[in-house]
């Protein structure tokens, strides 16, 4: 197993290993954004890496966006992108040590995929001490058998049920069917709401 610590994502930057970086937002993601109405909800994004979903949550009017990741250059990138986001809201370091809490939804996007998945527990726990009382999180997971060749690392329904119930209400658990072309049918699309 590779060791998925700060220098191995740091590394895949500097030489441009970025496979599942496709340079803008998903679909599933900014149409499950278009239906949200309450501006004021406080987001974070995970292993955000450039954030594109970042940049579209601004244009839409919500100013109360974190994201973390443990990479220094995608941080650099959405400074970049994006000069004036608060620089408080822009974190760098590992998501098991975040402090900053009470999110109102979480976004998911191929953070969860990356990980060690001798992380998950601590990931699904982890996720239920950020969020408020029964905020949401919400995005995309893959589809696909689970092996020890990633990242990104697969993973079924089954799994998932059986990892994320203990802590969340499952709303929505399905195949996406607004994925781009090359995931077609190898992502879920979900929303759990904490317990």
């Amino acid at each position: 197993m590779k060791k998925l610590n700060k220098e191995f994502w740091e590394q895949k930057y500097e030489k441009g290993e970025m496979g599942w970086d496709i340079g803008t937002i998903s679909t599933p993601l900014k149409e499950y954004i278009d239906q949200l109405t309450d501006k004021n909800l406080k987001i974070l994004i995970p292993g955000a890496g450039n954030a594109y979903e970042l940049h579209y949550l601004i244009e839409k009017g919500f100013p109360n966006v974190f994201v973390i990741d443990i990479a220094r250059q995608p941080l650099e990138n959405i400074k970049k992108r994006i000069p004036n986001f608060p620089e408080h809201q822009l974190l760098e370091g590992n998501f098991f040590d975040l402090a900053v809490n009470n999110f109102d939804l979480i976004l998911e996007q191929t953070f969860f995929c990356a990980l060690d998945p001798s992380l998950r527990t601590g990931y699904v726990k982890k996720i239920k001490q950020l969020l408020q009382p029964n905020g949401k999180l919400a995005g995309l997971l893959f589809n696909f058998p689970l092996t020890e060749s990633g990242p990104p690392f697969g993973g079924s329904i089954s799994e998932y049920k059986n990892l994320f119930q203990g802590h969340f209400n499952i709303k929505t658990l399905e195949s996406a069917y607004n994925s781009i072309k090359p995931r077609a049918d190898k992502e879920l699309f979900f929303i759990f709401e904490s317990k």
